[in-house]
């Protein structure tokens, strides 16, 4: 079952699989480098299309969030905040990408629901990006 697209009872186990993460740094550096930009009032998303390697998923995800946000519980609370998000978003592109979340302070006091139409939103910008033909 795939946690991303049917969340359900198995989804009480929130973690991604590796599959649907972004690991590498080498990962991130080439998302932020060659990908482009969707900016949003509490996140900002990069991404970029990826050639697709055998058993990953379409999407690879992949959360940064640096000191200068807040201590350790703060910057977990955000991962956490941002994995639900995507999750219950279930947002599955028709190309392999990257994506790379980086959250704004202000993240930490938005309602979720908020939350999660920004990031439906985001998503939909990448979307959109993709089908005219943009990395």
């Amino acid at each position: 079952m795939d946690i991303l697209t049917n969340p359900g009872p198995q989804s009480a186990n929130k973690r991604f699989p590796k599959s649907h993460r972004l690991l590498r740094h080498a990962d991130f550096e080439r998302v932020y480098k060659q990908g482009r930009r969707h900016f949003a009032s509490h996140m900002t998303v990069f991404y970029l299309r990826r050639e697709a390697e055998p058993g990953s998923s379409n999407l690879r995800i992949g959360f940064t969030v640096g000191k200068v946000l807040g201590d350790a519980v703060q910057r977990n609370r955000m991962k956490r905040r941002l994995r639900e998000a995507v999750r219950l978003t279930g947002f599955t592109p028709g190309v392999s990408a990257d994506v790379v979340i980086n959250p704004k302070r202000s993240l930490l006091t938005a309602d979720f629901r908020v939350l999660q139409g920004e990031m439906a939103k985001a998503f939909q910008a990448v979307e959109r990006s993709f089908e005219k033909g943009r990395r």
